[in-house]
């Protein structure tokens, strides 16, 4: 059942950022781009987003649950720790971001496309994702 509801959740997902056109580079760059034609409509998907989970959220903590409807046990959110290696993470992530358009939902939804491009980013995803696992042990 887990596996059903997981397929079920990333296809919704991905229709999401498809439709609303969160998978195009070019509408994301737009979105990035504050000091030009500034596109909000990513914040207007992010809003929408938070607006249907939000309540969800609250009242699932408020209820002091700690299972999924599924019964998997959801981890504790760690206490926020700002540290030299979340703040190079984020640069290097916005940086990414900022350059293609593209983020790591965004780009396995575009794979979609069959463009190359987009072949060529989750490809270089997976060799950061690899480096970082290297670099940690």
């Amino acid at each position: 059942m887990l596996a059903i509801i997981s397929l079920l959740s990333g296809a919704l997902f991905g229709l999401g950022i498809a439709v609303s056109g969160m998978i195009n580079p070019a509408k994301v760059q737009g979105f990035l781009n504050l000091f030009g034609e500034w596109d909000p409509s990513l914040a207007l998907v992010m809003g929408a987003a938070l607006l249907v989970f939000t309540p969800g959220y609250w009242l699932w903590r408020k209820a002091g649950r700690t299972q999924s409807l599924l019964g998997t046990v959801m981890p504790k959110v760690p206490a926020p720790v700002i540290d030299k290696r979340l703040v190079l993470g984020a640069l290097i992530f916005g940086i990414g971001w900022g350059l293609v358009g593209i983020c790591p939902g965004p780009a396995l939804g575009l794979l979609g496309s069959l463009q190359w491009q987009a072949g060529v980013f989750v490809l270089a995803m997976l060799g950061g994702f690899w480096l970082v696992g290297k670099i940690q042990r």
